[in-house]
């Protein structure tokens, strides 16, 4: 796999991912100045979240990065393994928007995706105000389960609530990503959703199920997966020294 290198900051920048014999996939580039410094932090916040959550990436795998940093507010995708990670994409998301009632912090910590929460797809569907909470119909919802995270209103404790990654309202909410506005969720583009899905960028488990002859009805025909299909989602705040909160990847 090549990627071109960079050192410049990225901003609005489409690049071509080779995939070696995998295919060739664009990737968008949507990093502000700020999110310039949470790349090039990425690499260390990856190897210390990991650590902490005791979690072990021994060989080549993607891991997803999210910065709710409300001055980044940006997903980055790295390929590597411990130590040696290489930037392969970054775009804009949408985290927890505080101080609403209902409204949660998204928890920091290492957040497996496995298929004992299984992921479903987006019906399309509209809620009272009209809008599409999940994005466009068959949209791939990345389901994390139940974690422990602060209420961003009243007495601020911390409860439970359901982690997901998935797409938004095309119309009315994707063009507000790159700032803070979910209930706790992280929120992408329907570009990088498609690319996740199509990839299977995060889909290990279901990649080890399936070699043992499983299937699953949420895995798409035209899937094109790659030897380094991954399972963690890291989330940090850049604005903070430690990488995660005590509590990391859930018990199932």
């Amino acid at each position: 796999m090549t990627v071109p290198e960079r050192e410049a900051p990225l901003v609005g920048e489409v690049i071509v991912v080779d995939l070696g014999g995998y295919g060739v996939a664009a990737f968008g580039f949507e990093l502000g100045e700020e999110g310039e410094v949470s790349r090039r932090a990425g690499r260390d916040n990856i190897d210390a979240a990991l650590v902490a959550a005791g979690a072990h990436v021994d060989q080549r795998r993607f891991v997803v990065l999210v910065d709710r940093n409300p001055g980044v507010q940006s997903l980055l995708l790295f390929l590597g393994s411990h130590g040696a990670w290489q930037l392969i994409g970054a775009a804009p998301v949408s985290t927890g928007r505080p101080g609403r009632f209902d409204h949660f912090e998204t928890p920091l910590g290492v957040f497996d995706h496995s298929i004992s929460t299984p992921d479903f797809r987006a019906e399309g569907t509209r809620n009272a105000l009209g809008i599409r909470g999940y994005g466009r119909k068959g949209a791939r919802i990345y389901d994390f389960g139940w974690v422990i995270a602060s209420k961003g209103w009243g007495d601020r404790e911390r409860m439970a609530m359901r982690l997901q990654m998935h797409a938004t309202d095309p119309d009315r909410l994707e063009p507000r990503l790159g700032t803070a506005q979910s209930k706790g969720c992280i929120r992408i583009p329907a570009s990088l959703n498609e690319f996740l899905d199509r990839w299977a960028i995060l889909d290990e488990d279901y990649e080890q199920e399936m070699n043992e002859g499983r299937r699953f009805w949420v895995l798409r025909a035209d899937r094109a997966p790659t030897p380094w299909s991954g399972r963690y989602l890291v989330v940090v705040d850049s604005r903070q020294a430690a990488p995660v909160d005590p509590v990391v990847i859930p018990e199932p």
